[in-house]
C-alpha cells in the first residue's frame, strides 16, 4: 500500500478499502507459493483447515458477498456453495478433482468481480446479506467491503500461520528481523520464558 496515496480533501474511501483487500489477497496467495500441491490440499490443523482450502472459502464468501447481496451476482455456478455443501464444508477443502490452478483461477474471477461491483456500485449502495440477524441483514455495499476484507484479513493471517507450519516460511516481513539464527534464537527466549511457568 506504499504506493498508493489519498488525497485527505477529496478521499476515495472505495479504492483504500479495495486496495486493502487487494493486500491481504496477495498475502493469503502468497502463502501458497513454492509449496507442492500436496502440501497445499493436506490438512494442517486439527479441523482440516488447509492452505488451498482457505482461498476456495475465501473464493467463495467474495462472490457472494460482492455477488448476490448487492445485487450482481457471479456469474458461475459453485456446485459447493450449497446448504448440503456448507453441512459437509465444503467450501473449506479442496476435492482431489479440484486443480490448484483451477480455484487459483476461481480466485481471481472472484476478485475481479468483486472489484467491479463496488466500482459499479459505490460504498453507500444497499445490500442485503440473508444470512446475517435480522436487525443487520439490510446494510451498504461499504459495510459488506468492510466485512469481507476483515475476513480475508483474518484468512491471511490464518495462512501465513500455516505455510510456516510447512516450511519454516514466515510472512512477507520475516526477514527484516534477522536471519535464520536469529529466529533459532528467539525461539529460545520464547521458549525460556514459557518454560518458566511450568
Amino acid at each position: 500500500m506504499a504506493d498508493r496515496t489519498l488525497d485527505p480533501a477529496h478521499p476515495d474511501h472505495a479504492e483504500l478499502l479495495l486496495g486493502y483487500l487487494h493486500r491481504a489477497r496477495t498475502n493469503l496467495l502468497g502463502a501458497l507459493e513454492g509449496l507442492s500441491d500436496h502440501d497445499v490440499r493436506r490438512p494442517l490443523t486439527p479441523t482440516g483447515t488447509s492452505l488451498l482450502g482457505l482461498v476456495k472459502h475465501v473464493a467463495t464468501v467474495e462472490a457472494g458477498y460482492l455477488g448476490g447481496c448487492v445485487g450482481r451476482p457471479f456469474p458461475e455456478v459453485l456446485p459447493w456453495d450449497t446448504d448440503e455443501g456448507y453441512a459437509e464444508a465444503a467450501d473449506m477443502w479442496a476435492t482431489a478433482e479440484e486443480s490448484r490452478a483451477g480455484l487459483l483461477g476461481l480466485y481471481g474471477r472472484t476478485s475481479a468481480h468483486g472489484d467491479a461491483s463496488v466500482r459499479a456500485l459505490g460504498l453507500e449502495a444497499p445490500a442485503t446479506v440473508p444470512w446475517w440477524p435480522e436487525e443487520r441483514r439490510r446494510t451498504t455495499v461499504g459495510w459488506v467491503l468492510v466485512h469481507l476484507l476483515e475476513e480475508t484479513a483474518q484468512h491471511a493471517g490464518h495462512a501465513d500461520v500455516l505455510r510456516e507450519s510447512v516450511d519454516g516460511r514466515g510472512g512477507a516481513d520475516r526477514d527484516e528481523l534477522g536471519d535464520d539464527g536469529w529466529w533459532q534464537a528467539h525461539v529460545a527466549r520464547v521458549q525460556a520464558a514459557a518454560d518458566a511457568h511450568r
